[in-house]
């Protein structure tokens, strides 16, 4: 008997031994933890049932572990996922072999996340590097989502989808569906050896990267993240993208206002020290096609609500920098018009001039065409006149002082 279980125990300790990576990660002892990658959820989009998605995301700083935030801020109801994998991508939807980690939630494979609520995972170490891209698979199981997914709604990266069946585990991809939102997945955190701090862009579409090409990283922050690892002295800092579409500062539009969501997205990211704010393009333009009189926002309300959201991040002790409104002329109703260019141009100088900022990243100056100021300049422009192009990115993120984030 003594000897069954001798060889019993002996084969189970060669069997752990032998285990493959992905099922016996090694234990988390870096304990520095930051945010390297946020999506602002933002939309309910379809219901997804005995589906898998696989999401691509590229983090700004490295770490020896991480942890993964999942989001159920627009169902309506309790949504259960998992299992939920993290790998290394290799290319398109497929992962290196050896980096699948089966993600776990108070020790299960599966979570349940309240309505309106979110949820981080356990930390699973897995060695990231800075821009290094990571593939998040998450199942859906059948009947476990009967209201709407989450989304982040521009993705400006390719989801992968299956048409049923979990997939999570898989190193060739087996969906064939694609999408272009992000789907529950709202943050990733990473761990180091050391402190890091983060920097997060808040703002709207031109934040969030509209007018840039889909998974090629060439959104205002994805440059910046870039110029801050050529730089050896910058190493500890991170860079998060807290951007949404049609986003205003003071009412819900396209997701909610900034004054709504500005402690989830910006203040309650893990690490934060500094936010680049920049909002107000979309209030000053629902004021030309306002829905409902509080829609017609003054120049004066605009900066009254940035003046309330720097007051809240220096209470949390947190540096925000000001970033001036870039040019719209030729955009066409309802941004551009005398009366707008009016308010633009004075909550601009009020950004530039009136002290309240901690800095200011002149993005109107940086992507402007001297000849008509009102105007981008043509090689910056997306093609719609109110949304830069990668190069117009690139020039914004170069606007930025990187003296600011010196240790």
């Amino acid at each position: 008997m003594h000897r069954q279980f001798l060889q019993f125990f002996l084969a189970g300790a060669l069997c752990a031994l032998l285990a493959p990576a992905s099922s016996l990660a090694a234990p988390v002892r870096d304990t520095h933890w930051v945010a390297a990658w946020s999506a602002a959820m933002d939309s309910p989009g379809p219901r997804l049932s005995d589906q898998t998605v696989r999401q691509i995301a590229r983090v700004s700083i490295g770490g020896s572990a991480l942890r993964v935030r999942l989001s159920n801020l627009y169902g309506d109801g309790p949504v259960t996922l998992g299992p939920v994998h993290v790998a290394l991508r290799a290319e398109g939807s497929s992962i290196a072999e050896g980096s699948d980690r089966e993600l776990r939630f108070g020790g299960k494979p599966t979570v349940t996340i309240a309505k309106g609520d979110s949820v981080l995972s356990d930390a699973v170490a897995l060695k990231v590097t800075p821009l290094q891209e990571l593939a998040i698979s998450l199942y859906v199981p059948a009947g476990a989502a009967p209201g709407p997914s989450t989304l982040h709604n521009a993705g400006m990266a390719t989801a992968y989808l299956t048409e049923h069946g979990d997939a999570t585990g898989s190193t060739n991809y087996p969906g064939t569906e694609v999408h272009g939102s992000r789907f529950f997945l709202s943050g990733i955190e990473v761990a180091g050896p050391v402190e890091r701090h983060v920097m997060v862009a808040f703002g709207d579409s031109i934040t969030d990267g509209v007018g840039a090409r889909q998974n090629v990283y060439e959104r205002w922050p994805d440059h910046f993240a870039a110029r801050l690892r050529a730089d050896p002295a910058l190493a500890t800092v991170a860079v998060v993208n807290a951007g949404i579409g049609g986003n205003r500062v003071l009412n819900d539009n396209f997701g909610p206002s900034a004054q709504a969501r500005f402690d989830r997205d910006a203040l309650d990211q893990p690490g934060v020290r500094w936010i680049v704010l920049l909002e107000g393009i979309n209030d000053i333009g629902g004021s030309g096609q306002p829905a409902t009189p509080k829609d017609d926002v003054s120049a004066e309300q605009i900066i009254d609500g940035m003046k309330a959201l720097i007051a809240r991040a220096h209470a949390k002790g947190v540096k925000i920098y000001g970033a001036t409104l870039t040019p719209f002329g030729g955009a066409g109703w309802p941004y551009h018009s005398s009366r707008n260019e009016q308010k633009r141009q004075a909550v601009n100088a009020w950004i530039r001039n009136g002290g309240a900022f901690d800095g200011v990243a002149d993005f109107d100056r940086a992507t402007q065409d001297p000849a008509h100021p009102d105007r981008m300049l043509p090689a910056y422009d997306s093609g719609d006149h109110l949304h830069p192009n990668g190069a117009g990115f690139e020039a914004m993120a170069k606007a930025v002082d990187l003296k600011w984030f010196a240790p």
